[in-house]
């Protein structure tokens, strides 16, 4: 299967995550306009299959080094199945959150403090299992993401001053999506071998690992999206007739967004080998500068706020750009 052999370019995967993680919500918004989050989102699920199990058949079935996926599927503990499974479970309830955040407050609200947060608890939750980096310059990189964090929090309040409702519920969806979706991401790297070339009997190749992630991905969305479906956070509930009167540009757009993320997973699972999985992930997190320019500069979300709200977001930029590049530097100092 194919790995990385070095740290330079486990980095540059962890940046193509970064940039992955930060676009695919772009696809939502380009479908037809009306057209819901929770009807996007089943073609979003179908896509990150689809992509997981055409790379497991292709990159992860190449090559002498580690094992080809259907020897990986064989041998494998039917444990670390079962943790890989429970990660893409938990990954879709976080993620049908943010979108929900997004459809409520916009990019540039919904990932900095959603995926933020997120960041915090997958890089602690995720250093505690494997400890590789400067534990100092490591979480100092996270205090100042905090900081930006509370930032953009700041100026979604003044964009939202009529609308106290807006801005309220805004926040707390995206701030149960970042508690969740920091999890989700330690059942994967558990079920995961630690060296990708000899990877230990019983454990998951990043293949394998991400190809049953989908499942379980796919599995739960049967039952959480059937539910939001019927039971929205915003707007009228939906049924199944609504997703068949999509349009092939709006069904193609959530197959592209779906697939879009996976190849940030993949990246950074792959990546993890060499980086370590706190930074591999929380490298990727960094995702959130992405979405935010792509929010604040390309969408205009916040257009319409106070004078002054544009310097408090340009402030949490440099902040968090300042955080992840101690991130980057954690693992060489």
């Amino acid at each position: 299967m194919f790995i990385l052999d070095n740290y330079a370019l486990a980095v540059t995967f962890c940046f193509v995550t970064m940039l992955c993680w930060g676009s695919w919500a772009n696809t939502g918004k380009l479908a037809d306009k009306g057209w819901r989050f929770e009807l996007y989102y089943w073609d979003y699920v179908w896509g990150v299959l689809l992509l997981s199990v055409l790379s497991a058949f292709s990159m992860g079935s190449i090559g002498s080094a580690g094992r080809s996926f259907l020897d990986d599927i064989h041998q494998a503990d039917y444990a670390n199945i079962y943790s890989a499974v429970c990660g893409g479970a938990l990954f879709n309830l976080a993620n049908i959150l943010l979108m929900a955040a997004i459809a409520i407050a916009g990019m540039s609200v919904a990932f900095p403090v959603g995926i933020g947060i997120a960041l915090i608890l997958g890089i602690i939750d995720n250093y505690i299992a494997q400890p590789l980096g400067n534990p100092v310059v490591l979480f100092a990189g996270v205090l100042l993401i905090a900081l930006a964090i509370v930032l953009n929090a700041i100026a979604f309040g003044r964009l939202n001053r009529s609308d106290k409702r807006l801005s309220t519920k805004g926040l707390l969806t995206a701030i149960i999506s970042g508690c969740l979706m920091g999890l989700f991401y330690g059942f994967v790297a558990k079920s995961m071998a630690t060296n990708h070339s000899s990877p230990e009997p019983g454990m998951l190749t990043p293949y394998t690992a991400i190809v049953c992630f989908s499942v379980g991905l796919l599995l739960s969305n049967l039952i959480l999206n059937t539910l939001l479906m019927k039971i929205p956070l915003e707007g009228q509930p939906l049924t199944f007739a609504d997703y068949f009167k999509g349009s092939t540009k709006s069904h193609v757009m959530g197959l592209l967004g779906g697939m879009i993320w996976c190849l940030g997973m993949l990246c950074s699972i792959i990546a993890s080998d060499k980086a370590g999985p706190a930074i591999s992930y929380g490298l990727g997190q960094g995702a959130t500068i992405v979405a935010a320019i792509w929010g604040i500069y390309i969408w205009k979300e916040f257009a319409k706020a106070p004078p002054g709200t544009l310097k408090i977001l340009n402030w949490m930029l440099i902040i968090f750009v300042a955080g992840l590049t101690l991130l980057i530097t954690a693992r060489i100092i």
